[in-house]
């Protein structure tokens, strides 16, 4: 990918304002409207990219009711496309791991949130007009980073698979795919400017876990909706790994066994 997939509140601010870039706010209507918004961004918030008639809560919408939602909101599948939320970028990582999945190339999220870009840019609280775009499919990659069910039974067998459990202490605990290393996506953002650590910094993060940092690493990521795991997906692409996978269902769809640790 040549479009970055994190930029800086600056390099947002940057390309927006010489019409470089289209913004997405991916949180609730009432937040986009009373709280306010970057200038021109539009709203699709986070339910709406998500595949309603599934009965399992994190599985992506389908390419045509993607590009319906774009669409409808305006956005041109040419011009690259930034998205942002106020949750240091877990719900907008998971709009840019969608965009990915159906061949948008040129997508990447605000590194940091609402929250970070308000400190030293302005807001907005006028909604852009909103013209009905035309335009095609994309085509999508020829490798999904998306694995079955079925998948993630054969690889938990081999032992060059990484797997990455991204959620918390005691969820892992509970329950998780056997043989999983715990990286809570949190431990991946910088608190002071809620975006992700730097490559060193990340690279620390993942020897503490006795994670291999070698960039070819096969590596699966699951959490329990596919939310958490957009996060930590987009930071280690983002950093060069080449070889990341997700399981889109995670544990919402696992119907296989499941370890269990004391927290």
């Amino acid at each position: 990918m040549s479009f970055p997939l994190r930029l800086s509140v600056d390099a947002v601010a940057d390309r927006a304002e010489a019409a470089e870039i289209q913004l997405v706010d991916v949180r609730e209507p009432w937040e986009y409207d009373a709280i306010g918004h970057l200038p021109g961004a539009v709203n699709i918030p986070f339910d709406r990219f998500r595949d309603a008639q599934s009965d399992e809560p994190g599985t992506l919408p389908g390419a045509a009711v993607f590009r319906s939602l774009l669409s409808e909101a305006g956005i041109f599948p040419e011009k690259p496309i930034v998205a942002y939320d106020d949750m240091h970028g877990v719900f907008a990582s998971r709009f840019v791991l969608t965009a990915i999945v159906y061949g948008y190339d040129s997508v990447g999220i605000l590194d940091g949130d609402f929250t970070a870009w308000k400190r030293s840019h302005p807001i907005d609280r006028d909604t852009p007009t909103k013209n009905k775009t035309e335009g095609s499919l994309p085509t999508p990659p020829p490798a999904s980073p998306i694995v079955s069910t079925d998948t993630v039974q054969s690889l938990l067998a081999e032992t060059d698979t990484t797997f990455i459990d991204t959620r918390e202490q005691d969820e892992y605990a509970d329950g998780h795919l056997p043989g999983a290393i715990r990286l809570d996506w949190m431990e991946l953002v910088d608190p002071d400017t809620r975006g992700g650590k730097s490559e060193q910094e990340i690279e620390s993060v993942l020897i503490k876990h006795a994670i291999p940092t070698e960039r070819s690493t096969p590596i699966v990521l699951y959490c329990n909706t596919a939310r958490r795991l957009s996060h930590t997906y987009l930071l280690l692409r983002s950093i060069g790994f080449e070889n990341v996978r997700i399981y889109e269902g995670s544990l919402a769809a696992w119907d296989g066994p499941l370890e269990q640790t004391s927290s």
